[in-house]
């Protein structure tokens, strides 16, 4: 028996490893978590160290840094779930403009599937039958002409009110991180600098894991680039609250 006629090379492959499973890359969670859990994180340890590095009392930084976590979480969470909203609604419009195309120019339609299906090595014969057959249905041939021309599937878009909640729920979490020294008693810098520093390396290390890179590299390059906004924060900070002598 041929490769061809065997009915079940996926399932011969599986034991070996073989999958062709992916996962979500549409941005529809892990997008608004990454980036408000660093947004998050970098922000408070950012503001703590500036108001700390001006010398004032732990209560003002327990404060401060309270104030900046609630309206930073309540500003990424509003930010995301419009951004998302008002890019699904795009879409939305988009997608009724061509579904008066199909309904107004058929054919014309019709032929722009023919061209794309060629485009892919298809003989001219097999891209006129390959589109004829999609066109017979029309829902599944104005969603194959949105995904080629808008490079989106109108039926799998992202949640605006996920997006929205990941981004202020991750948030809150990296930016209470630097405020959790000063919460249980601590009056100096230096642990919630040491504290940000560790939760920004083990963040870009999770980050490398999920997007296959290596973790060091990852880990390192989110650390190096919260230290640079610490440090410039905290040197404003000791700029401007040091006293006039």
């Amino acid at each position: 028996m041929t490769e061809e006629q065997d009915p079940a090379p996926a399932e011969r492959a599986r034991p070996a490893g073989w999958t062709h499973r992916h996962r979500d890359v549409s941005g529809g969670w892990l997008r608004p978590t990454v980036f408000g859990a660093v947004d998050g994180l970098v922000t408070n340890a950012a503001l703590i160290a500036g108001v700390g590095g001006g010398g004032v009392a732990p209560h003002t930084i327990v404060l401060t840094g309270l104030a900046g976590l609630v309206a930073g979480a309540f500003s990424m969470g509003a930010g995301e779930y419009v951004s998302v909203t008002n890019q699904n609604e795009l879409v939305h419009a988009e997608v009724a403009l061509e579904a008066d195309m199909h309904a107004r120019f058929p054919q014309q339609e019709q032929d722009e599937l023919v061209e794309r299906f060629a485009s892919y090595g298809a003989d001219a014969e097999t891209a006129r039958r390959m589109a004829e057959a999609v066109s017979r249905d029309p829902d599944q041939a104005l969603r194959l002409h949105t995904r080629e021309e808008l490079g989106v599937d109108p039926q799998d878009l992202p949640s605006a009110l996920l997006a929205g909640g990941a981004s202020f729920a991750a948030f809150s979490l990296g930016a209470l991180l630097p405020l959790l020294p000063y919460l249980f008693g601590a009056s100096t810098l230096v642990v919630s600098l040491v504290l940000t520093g560790l939760a920004l390396l083990a963040g870009g290390m999770v980050v490398g894991k999920l997007t296959g890179r290596p973790l060091l590299h990852s880990g390192l390059r989110q650390l190096i680039l919260g230290a640079l906004a610490v440090a410039v924060t905290y040197g404003i900070g000791q700029l401007i609250g040091a006293p006039v002598g």
